[in-house]
């Protein structure tokens, strides 16, 4: 029997979500029709007739220029086959499976190598020894590693497997070969780029001066890196990139955005222990639930402090978290309420509650919490508990053999990661390095289900959400969170950081019919459609100094 579901003021929200739950499928799904002017009323469009001129555009300029004009072919292919996705652009009408994206099988990663690709220069042929120092937690690292491949196959370097970082504030000494697979990682990039473990002994004494040490500009170009590092590594032999986080261009040539992703997605592999207890929980929590979600909550008290925001804990936490802030001396004042109406604050466990609670998760659902040290402990959590009571995290999963990987916070991390990756739907509480990460690797492996908070627009919401009922609230959370849920048409060429949406690494099977409003797929004959095409600006990178 349905509950009938007063304002906001009177119940917790907390409470309407939990009474929500018994309301009939009808009344569930009514929050997604459209308020729009019913169709028939509308003048009708002639699709044929536009989307021919269109399709008969982007022949012409693949005839005239030898490329694909992807983008056109992307909003092209949208306007014909309009049935592929029920989520045009202004249109709320069809539901979406909170659990999977039901065009997730129509794409697929894609990096192989270009038939023009060279082969990796030899240790005694290279310009010189590449050293790289990471910077940051886990995933900020990873980026590093990621691009320190690339930027050695731009100076045609041999690498140095690059060292992690033991001086950020989680303060791990864990070297690259407690928490990668050193060997797969040398092995399975051969063909990009030589890399070895150390500098020979025999070449390190023979050297006249130690390495020389620099720090390159964040975002820099392939140019830089030929025009400013090369020509003193051609004359030095070796040089090490220190804090090497994000250091190079998001935009770049499609070869070495497909490096990118052998790099990340298929070179960087946990060790086995990290690999096989990520494993044994995932199964703990497939032998509990069917499907369960991960969740990825990064409210730590220094991430809190980091981002200047308020979270509600009156003078106590403005205290704590204003001591801790003053950690950074660089930062700047900031507005609480003007960081949160920007969307840069994280969200609280109780938010991300109801935000699952809205978009159509019942509270039967399975948990697992991936995080560190939660500010608040229990009392800030037991929100999300009330509205989630089956929540796990590896702590419970995994007591004793977790014990030889409490003292290292990156190995903790990697296991968190390997879990979040094998979860049937991951969410996150903000925009980090683990969510960016994740992120782009769920999309690259068949977009899997991956849900981050339109936060502009939901910190206003949540803000007002005692103002209407929970139906009215839950249907605006579901208008908010289009495009947040990981469709695969929020993938669009140079949208967000590389690492996040890696659109030249992801192809999609090419269309072929539709038949009375239903998709009807083939597989390709002569290899599958890549969503964009090479960025032809960076295809005549010098050779410089190359051998």
């Amino acid at each position: 029997m349905g509950v009938g579901v007063g304002k906001l003021s009177l119940l917790s929200t907390t409470d309407l979500a939990v009474l929500a739950e018994s309301n009939s499928k009808c009344r569930k799904h009514s929050c997604w029709r459209s308020n729009a002017t019913p169709f028939h009323h509308r003048k009708p469009i002639s699709w044929s007739v536009l989307c021919g001129f269109m399709l008969f555009g982007v022949g012409l300029i693949s005839l005239l220029t030898g490329h694909m004009a992807s983008d056109l072919e992307w909003y092209s292919q949208r306007l014909v086959h309009r049935t592929l996705y029920s989520a045009v652009e202004g249109s709320y009408n069809a539901p979406i499976d909170v659990w999977k994206s039901q065009y997730s099988k129509y794409y697929y990663g894609c990096s192989e190598r270009g038939r023009g690709y060279a082969p990796a220069v030899s240790e005694r042929w290279s310009n010189g020894y590449l050293l790289i120092g990471t910077s940051g937690g886990l995933n900020q690292q990873r980026t590093g590693i990621t691009d320190a491949v690339v930027v050695a196959r731009i100076l045609n370097a041999t690498l140095v497997v690059p060292e992690l970082d033991h001086h950020s504030f989680w303060k791990d000494d864990s070297d690259f070969v407690h928490i990668f697979d050193v060997d797969w990682f040398i092995s399975r990039l051969a063909k990009d780029v030589t890399i070895v473990k150390r500098v020979p002994d025999k070449f390190m004494r023979s050297m006249e001066k130690p390495p020389y040490t620099m720090r390159v500009p964040r975002k820099s170009e392939p140019d830089y890196y030929l025009d400013q590092v090369l020509p003193i590594l051609l004359r030095r032999q070796v040089v090490q990139l220190t804090k090497f986080d994000y250091r190079l261009a998001n935009n770049l040539d499609d070869e070495l955005q497909k490096l990118r992703c052998r790099v990340n997605f298929h070179a960087l592999r946990f060790t086995k222990p990290i690999q096989e207890l990520g494993q044994r929980i995932v199964m703990r929590m497939q032998k509990m639930a069917q499907r369960f979600i991960a969740v990825h909550l990064r409210f730590e008290p220094d991430m809190l402090a980091f981002s200047g925001c308020y979270f509600g804990g009156g003078e106590k936490e403005k205290r704590e978290l204003g001591e801790i802030r003053k950690r950074w001396t660089t930062l700047p004042d900031l507005s609480p309420d003007g960081e949160r109406k920007r969307g840069k604050c994280p969200f609280t466990p109780h938010e991300v509650g109801l935000m699952l609670r809205a978009l159509g998760f019942s509270n039967d659902t399975y948990l697992y919490v991936a995080s560190g040290e939660i500010y608040g402990g229990d009392e800030t959590m037991q929100p999300l508990k009330d509205l989630f009571p089956n929540i796990y995290t590896k702590e419970m999963l995994a007591d004793e053999e977790l014990k030889p990987f409490l003292p290292f916070s990156s190995r903790l991390a990697a296991i968190d990661y390997v879990v979040c990756d094998e979860s049937d739907v991951f969410v996150t509480n903000n925009n980090g390095n683990m969510a960016k990460i994740l992120a782009g690797r769920r999309r690259y492996m068949g977009h899997k289900r991956t849900i981050r908070p339109n936060a502009k627009k939901l910190s206003t919401l949540l803000a007002e959400r005692h103002q209407m009922d929970w139906d009215t609230f839950a249907k605006k959370v579901k208008s908010c969170q289009r495009g947040f849920m990981g469709e695969p048409d929020e993938l669009r060429p140079g949208r967000g950081e590389f690492h996040e949406f890696p659109s030249s690494c992801v192809c999609k099977r090419p269309y072929v019919e539709e038949e009375l409003g239903k998709e009807v797929y083939r597989p390709p004959k002569l290899g599958a459609v890549n969503l964009t095409k090479a960025d032809s600006s960076l295809n005549g990178i010098r050779r410089r100094g190359r051998t």
